[in-house]
């Protein structure tokens, strides 16, 4: 009897043990370099995704679908010259526009209805996409099962199955790069580059000399000018105030000259986003000019709308939009309240300013739940979160032994 107990109860403590486990299943940052380092023959169209800010932004993604053009119908494209050359002000957009929002596999394609299946991509979620058209419509011709992406303006036959890791991404080959509605990129490739001095907007807009000092003297400024006629920028400026406000704890003037030049690149986004697409983002994460320097998933910002204006986290460091300098495509410049301090310098701990700043915290005080440095719900959200945790562990502890308790009963 006590064999047959412990025979029949050994399975439902396995059981169990999967149904926990299974309940926090991490999921892997998106290395697309490292994906696609094996084919030669997608060289250019991975180097068109490192030089650009789409890399980067994989890494805070799961579940998706990456359709890449080989090397060979990427030269033979009718654009060819155009949507390929770096300095592009649209090409982040044509890239993100080739990545879908969704995992799909082969078996999910052979499933497609004929009439076919519309997939939002990462350049719905910038909120340039006219119209709202950032999506794409996948279809299958039923007699063959060739499957093709559509776009307003072009579109593209997929050919094969490149990598598959289930059910993080998916990446697929196709014979044509896909190109937006709307999108003019001959016009984009002759538009003559907005030439902004950085340095000189920051003074004229008053409040940033400093901000302007320390990017004269870092030298940084010229790789921010050089990134305008590429995907272009998006810069976060602390005001003066907002230097001032740093506590003498933080130790920020004797930071060494790399690390401050590591922390003036984390106030840049390697993309333009005018204030409407920054309000409207879907993936609040994103990598900056350091992430690019320091690797995926490192030196990133979450960014979100607060009582009703745009506020920029650290993690330890939550500063508010105060106002626009420049926003001119390629090129975007806020006013920020508070220095953007990485948590990969300055520790994991919040840090609080020592006098009244724009946002209105006083010296050492936390926040209060819901003020412009918290966002409204982030508590309760929290709370409901762990809340909601606790309850399924209950049920699941429960089920366990109910099934325990049937099982020894029926023998």
């Amino acid at each position: 009897m006590a064999f047959s107990s412990i025979s029949h109860f050994a399975p439902l403590t396995i059981l169990c043990f999967l149904t926990f486990s299974s309940h926090h299943i991490p999921i892997e940052a998106i290395n697309v370099t490292n994906l696609l380092s094996s084919n030669p023959d997608l060289s250019e169209f991975t180097n068109l995704l490192t030089s650009t800010a789409v890399a980067a932004d994989l890494t805070q993604r799961s579940s998706v679908t990456l359709l890449v053009v080989p090397n060979t119908y990427l030269r033979s494209s009718d654009l060819t010259h155009h949507p390929y050359n770096p300095s592009s002000a649209n090409l982040a957009d044509v890239l993100s526009y080739h990545v879908l929002l969704e995992y799909l596999s082969w078996y999910d394609l052979r499933r497609v209805p004929p009439n076919g299946k519309l997939v939002a991509t990462l350049f719905q979620t910038t909120g340039r996409a006219t119209n709202n058209f950032g999506s794409v419509n996948i279809t299958r011709n039923p007699t063959t099962n060739a499957i093709t992406i559509f776009s307003p303006t072009t579109n593209a036959t997929l050919l094969s199955l490149i990598k598959s890791i289930p059910y993080n991404i998916t990446i697929f080959s196709v014979n044509s790069l896909l190109v937006p509605y709307g999108f003019d990129l001959m016009a984009s490739e002759t538009r003559p580059p907005l030439g902004l001095n950085i340095t000189k907007a920051l003074i004229d807009g008053h409040n940033f000399n400093v901000a302007a000092s320390m990017l004269t003297a870092s030298g940084v400024v010229e790789k921010f000018e050089a990134d305008e006629g590429g995907a272009g920028i998006t810069m976060f400026v602390p005001t003066d105030d907002a230097f001032s406000d740093l506590p003498a704890t933080v130790g920020f003037p004797s930071l060494s000259a790399d690390n401050k030049t590591v922390v003036l690149k984390f106030h840049v986004l390697h993309s333009y986003y005018p204030l409407g697409s920054l309000q409207s983002i879907v993936n609040p994460v994103q990598p900056t000019l350091a992430t690019e320097d320091n690797g995926a998933g490192s030196y990133t910002l979450n960014i979100s709308r607060v009582n009703g204006s745009l506020a920029i986290d650290t993690g330890i460091v939550q500063a508010s939009v105060t106002q626009t300098v420049i926003d001119q495509n390629p090129v975007a410049i806020f006013g920020i309240s508070r220095v953007l301090l990485p948590s990969e310098i300055f520790g994991k701990n919040p840090i609080t300013v020592d006098a009244p700043s724009d946002n209105g915290v006083m010296g050492n005080a936390q926040p209060p739940e819901n003020s412009p440095s918290s966002p409204p719900g982030f508590h309760e959200d929290k709370r409901s979160e762990a809340a909601r945790n606790g309850v399924w562990q209950a049920i699941l502890v429960l089920w366990c032994i109910g099934l325990y308790v049937l099982v020894s009963l029926s023998h």
